[in-house]
């Protein structure tokens, strides 16, 4: 059997567990810093945004289908879905920096996966398997298990056949917090792991949509309840106002796109000869070159606690300067607000740096997270390997 060597584009615990509410009303961070914990924690923990990307560096639906997202706090963003004959039914994060579909499995007996649901193929008419194997790497933490195919419904859609993983080993607490149960990857085929076509592919060739992009809204505000939507084959203009600014797909592997420059405060600031970008729901933050962090910390009158986080005075976060993304010619802003998270009384900068190069350049490479797409309704368009942006209402 085939073992595969992978990197998944998967939440980093580092960059969100803090947002993990318990049963017992409780976060992670808070739990963790009671026992005095944190620090250790987040010194194994804490990892690079981007190295999920390192191993690239060296029956018909007649209209779109609309997939309501669930949100813990403002970090995760998943929905739900079904699995096999009859359907067993699922949560996944929707990650448009990954290719895979994967699921907890029976065979899995990791914490992480006890503390979730798990797929059972013995109870599915429809299920199959070649027996591949594959192991996946990814920031912190990794997974190991054996390709599948089943019948899946996501947001209504029916996909027969659809290759999945199925989870044997989830070592670490990388998962074992989390409130969905596996990954549905949004990304390129290109980049999907034993060459598996990913959900939104079969979708296309199926002709199961009757458009081929999809499009996502990230609420401001989100509740566990009300976190977003989901549109596969469509557009819903009552989430946006204004125009949409379509910006071309560099590398038909992940959404990366070109940047002519970042302001601060409507200033000059960052990526002034250009730069990369990666359109990623799967990432927390707003990743930005580690080489410009210092320059924005310190406009920003950042401090970094003893954990190694870094905080602003929540006194301040009114006054905090809006940053600008010139994005094919148009200037997109976030306000100061939109990349400070209030957690359990302390305001902490949701920013973190990577120090790989761009992709298809050797110049500087951001990623656009949750923090900048709360703000921008984002269009995902196969169909002309294109992008679109437009304010989110």
């Amino acid at each position: 059997m085939k073992w595969l060597i992978i990197a998944l584009a998967c939440i980093q615990l580092s960059e969100c567990f803090h947002k993990v509410i318990l049963h017992h009303g409780k976060s992670v961070r808070q739990i963790l810093r009671e026992r005095g914990e944190l620090k250790e924690f987040l010194k194994t923990h804490q990892r690079d945004p981007a190295l999920k990307y390192h191993h690239l560096f060296p029956e018909y639906q007649s209209e779109a289908a609309s997939e309501p997202l669930q949100s813990y706090v403002d970090n995760f963003y998943y929905g739900a879905m079904t699995m096999g004959s009859p359907p067993q039914s699922f949560e996944v994060l929707f990650d448009t920096g990954s290719s895979n579909l994967w699921l907890p499995s029976i065979y899995c007996k990791s914490q992480a996966c006890m503390n979730h649901k798990r797929y059972n193929p013995n109870k599915s008419s429809t299920y199959y398997t070649n027996g591949q194997y594959f192991s996946i790497a990814y920031g912190s933490g990794s997974l190991t298990g054996f390709f599948g195919y089943d019948t899946a419904n996501v947001a209504g859609i029916t996909i027969k056949n659809q290759e999945f993983g199925l989870s044997e080993n989830e070592p670490g607490t990388s998962f074992y917090y989390s409130k969905y149960d596996g990954i549905l990857g949004l990304a390129y085929p290109s980049l999907s792991a034993g060459y598996a076509t990913p959900v939104f592919d079969n979708m296309i060739h199926d002709n199961l949509v009757s458009s081929p992009l999809f499009s996502i809204y990230l609420s401001r505000k989100p509740t566990s309840q009300n976190g977003g939507e989901m549109i596969f084959g469509g557009i819903d203009n009552s989430h946006y106002t204004g125009a949409i600014t379509w910006v071309p797909v560099l590398q038909e592997m992940y959404w990366l796109i070109a940047m002519e420059g970042v302001l601060l405060n409507g200033q000059p600031a960052f990526c002034s000869q250009g730069c990369q970008a990666m359109v990623d729901t799967g990432t927390s933050y707003l990743t930005v070159p580690s080489q410009e962090l210092g320059q924005l910390l310190q406009t920003i009158g950042a401090y970094k606690d003893e954990y190694g986080e870094y905080l602003v005075n929540c006194d301040t976060v009114g006054n905090l300067p809006s940053l600008t993304f010139i994005i094919n010619g148009v200037h997109l802003t976030i306000p100061g607000s939109a990349y400070i998270q209030q957690v359990s009384g302390y305001c902490v900068v949701a920013i973190s740096s990577t120090y790989l190069r761009a992709p298809t350049q050797n110049g500087l490479f951001w990623i656009l997270g949750d923090v900048f797409l709360r703000e921008f309704y984002s269009i995902y368009d196969r169909g002309n390997n294109r992008m679109g942006f437009a304010t989110s209402a």
